[in-house]
């Protein structure tokens, strides 16, 4: 006997049942997935057409068929890369969502603290700051009159302008509201 084959072990039914579940639920996210995305994952042509045409069915036994039949062909393919792809995009929500909440924090400061705004001119210097304090100025106003939120949105696209502006989008102030 050869060594090699000594000490291959089979695997187990579990095992097997669990890799086909993993795929299978990877499969329901690659589902899930916007069209443009999809396209991006270079995915082999048979899995690509079996999830389109999971995305046109409506039926639930012909939908849960569809995502075995989804599972069954990535068992035969490399998933690592997909896997990964997914996770950096999720990533990349998750980084997103963190900059909303960054900014966020940023004009509910400026709002209530007169010297934020000072901090918020000296980190972002481009920043037209007679716009910025008329924005903070109106927002408050409308607050307090218990108006519409208009200034409050406006001040809001302003923060983000001047966040995408800033090639680096966090500043160390940023940082410090963390």
């Amino acid at each position: 006997m050869n060594e090699k084959t000594e000490h291959l072990e089979p695997i187990s039914k579990t095992k097997l049942k669990a890799e086909a579940d993993a795929a299978q639920d990877i499969g329901k996210k690659l589902i899930d997935l916007p069209k443009d995305r999809l396209t991006k994952l270079d995915l082999p042509e048979a899995l690509f057409d079996a999830i389109k045409e999971a995305k046109r069915l409506t039926a639930n036994g012909a939908i849960r068929r569809q995502k075995q039949y989804i599972g069954r062909l990535m068992r035969d393919i490399d998933i690592a890369p997909i896997v990964d792809q997914l996770q950096r995009w999720e990533g990349k929500h998750n980084e997103e969502s963190a900059k909303f909440h960054t900014l966020e924090r940023w004009r509910e400061r400026l709002l209530k603290d007169e010297s934020a705004v000072s901090e918020y001119i000296a980190a972002n210097p481009q920043v037209d700051s007679q716009q910025l304090r008329t924005l903070i100025r109106n927002a408050q106003r409308e607050e307090a009159a218990q108006k519409p939120p208009k200034s409050s949105r406006e001040l809001f696209k302003l923060l983000r302008v001047i966040a995408e502006d800033n090639n680096e989008n966090t500043t160390e102030l940023d940082h410090q509201l963390i």
